[in-house]
């Protein structure tokens, strides 16, 4: 399959919106092993490509905007009649003429509001002068603002932005526009689909969390789990495991566990612990590839960059802390200042001093405290008493409008799921 997106951009500026909805797209269409091409005006400088744009997979394509060898000057034409300038139908067949021969072995053409924009309206008339000629390919029309309403009686070339154009859905950001968008284009509303805009936060990541991200799925996990600290059992990765273990089985959620394993303890072997660590979190209920220690990954192999930590923390919704001592605990912190849902436990006395002031939530497991230490013992079992606590947990997340607000953008609303849930289907509707 072969995609093109007609753009008509004059230049890449990414203070344009659009000009971010297209790149997010075309990251998409890439991923998905489809070939691409973006259709930009011939005054477009190429040399100023950016991020995805430099993709060499791109087949970048300049569109006539000359006429006898004169800059083709659009004019915004928003009413519904009137006169359209002189040069105007020779300037549309010129176009037309280039994208029959610049879009004859596409199957699937993006249109970005050529159909919606009063600039636009030559394009509008030059592209369905080159669909007669194109009757295999297929259209999706997006428009990026409020629908218009529809003149009683708009006349030609102006009623084009008012009318269904053969072979082509019409594309809105939102559900709520889609009743207004059908009434603009005059096409029943079976015609129109909802494509969210997409926000790809790890464009904007830094490489360290980026090379996170592609040996473990962090972007669609409903719950992920971020634990930094020194690979010692006193810092119980174990337990992290095991809670996470327990929400995955009981509530039947898609969990992620980073840990930020930062330097190994002298108290057990680095491997030995993550071996029990896996095992554990296993036993519990999830798989081994749900976790991830950064030490792992051989750029990490001393460490990971705390600022590192910071941008993990800003994607992940859930931190636990059964650290056995602390004398502060300033991951708590930085955890409570991205928004993550708080567990620590109760018995550690600087974490339930510092969780009382950040609301935490509180469970209890061995610790060292002043004079003593405790050991904890869970009737009837471990497993149900994290179990039970799992869907307390679950149901405080969820019932939280800033932490679920937080879960909804980093999963919702990736380029990922926009793909497989609102874009691709439409393609494939085409077939």
């Amino acid at each position: 399959m072969k995609v093109a997106l007609l753009t008509m951009f004059n230049g890449l500026d990414s203070s344009y919106s659009l000009v971010n909805v297209v790149a997010e797209q075309v990251r998409m269409l890439l991923d998905a092993g489809i070939e691409t091409s973006v259709l930009v005006s011939d005054i477009c400088p190429l040399d100023k490509r950016y991020g995805i744009f430099l993709d060499k997979r791109i087949n970048w394509v300049k569109v006539c905007n000359h006429l006898n060898g004169k800059q083709i000057h659009w004019q915004n034409y928003n009413q519904s009649e009137g006169q359209v300038h002189d040069t105007f139908f020779e300037e549309a067949n010129a176009i037309a003429d280039d994208l029959v021969q610049k879009l004859g072995d596409t199957d699937v053409c993006f249109m970005h509001d050529i159909h919606y924009q009063g600039w636009h309206l030559l394009h509008n008339i030059a592209v369905r002068k080159a669909q007669e000629r194109l009757p295999h390919l297929k259209f999706i029309a997006f428009t990026h603002s409020a629908p218009v309403n529809r003149p009683a009686s708009p006349k030609w070339p102006f009623s084009a932005r008012y009318t269904p154009m053969p072979n082509t859905i019409y594309v809105y950001p939102t559900q709520s526009g889609i009743s207004a968008l059908a009434k603009q284009y005059n096409v029943p509303v079976e015609r129109c689909r909802v494509v969210n805009n997409s926000l790809d936060l790890l464009n904007f990541a830094s490489d360290d969390v980026k090379l996170v991200a592609e040996h473990l799925t962090i972007m669609n996990a409903d719950i992920l789990v971020v634990y930094p600290g020194r690979l010692t059992t006193a810092k119980k990765f174990d337990k992290v495991a095991a809670i996470c273990g327990a929400i995955k089985k009981k509530c039947d959620k898609n969990v992620k566990v980073v840990f930020c394993d930062c330097f190994p303890g002298s108290d057990i072997s680095p491997q030995t612990y993550k071996d029990f660590v896996r095992a554990c979190g296993v036993s519990f209920g999830l798989e081994n590839g749900d976790m991830l220690f950064t030490s792992d990954i051989k750029e990490f192999h001393k460490g990971f960059p705390r600022k590192g930590i910071l941008e993990l923390f800003s994607l992940s919704n859930l931190f636990i802390c059964p650290s056995y001592s602390e004398s502060f605990g300033l991951t708590v912190l930085e955890a409570a200042s991205k928004g993550n849902f708080l567990v620590l436990n109760e018995r550690v006395p600087a974490l339930e001093e510092l969780g009382k002031h950040l609301q935490a939530y509180f469970m209890k497991w061995d610790a060292r405290n002043f004079g003593f230490d405790t050991r904890e013992t869970y009737h009837p079992s471990e497993k149900a008493y994290l179990e039970e606590h799992a869907q307390i947990i679950m149901n405080r997340i969820y019932s939280n409008p800033i932490v679920y607000a937080k879960t909804m953008a980093r999963q919702r609303y990736t380029p990922h799921w926009i793909w497989k849930n609102q874009l691709e289907p439409i393609i494939h509707s085409f077939s």
